[in-house]
């Protein structure tokens, strides 16, 4: 075999790796944690609890757990201290953050801001995040959705 057809047999499988590793590391796939309608990773319900006489017991204090990240946006024990959303960015899965200074969810990769409902300030995100629902009995959190 010459060197030239040699060289054509390694390119074809060489690109078709190439464009697999491009299309799985730039864009969406199907084990995001997030897709496209916002609502998480579609494993199904979740709920759990959280103890507030041990955590995010201060105003902008926040707690990442089970795919969900939980905000105190107020004093007191009351579901209306509290924000909880997908921490995953509907745009390409990257956890999102809690800005305290502008009281709003930030993703630090390209930017979407949402707000503590889960609605979409800007973008390039354009789905909102899944918005958890919150119950409080004494220090005991519970959040579902």
């Amino acid at each position: 075999m010459d060197r030239r057809a040699f060289i054509g047999n390694l390119s074809v499988p060489f690109v078709a790796a190439c464009a697999a590793c491009l299309s799985a590391s730039c864009g969406k796939s199907a084990s995001s944690p997030a897709n496209s309608s916002g609502t998480g990773t579609g494993t199904g319900p979740t709920s759990f609890n959280v103890d507030l006489g041990s955590q995010i017991t201060n105003v902008g204090d926040s707690l990442v757990q089970n795919g969900v990240i939980i905000v105190r946006t107020a004093s007191g024990n009351t579901a209306s201290s509290f924000a909880a959303v997908q921490v995953a960015c509907t745009h390409q899965g990257t956890s999102i953050g809690y800005e305290k200074s502008a009281n709003d969810f930030l993703c630090p990769n390209h930017g979407s801001r949402f707000a503590l409902d889960g609605s979409v300030i800007n973008g390039p995100a354009t789905n909102p995040l899944k918005k958890y629902n919150i119950a409080i009995s004494g220090s005991t959190m519970t959040i579902s959705g």
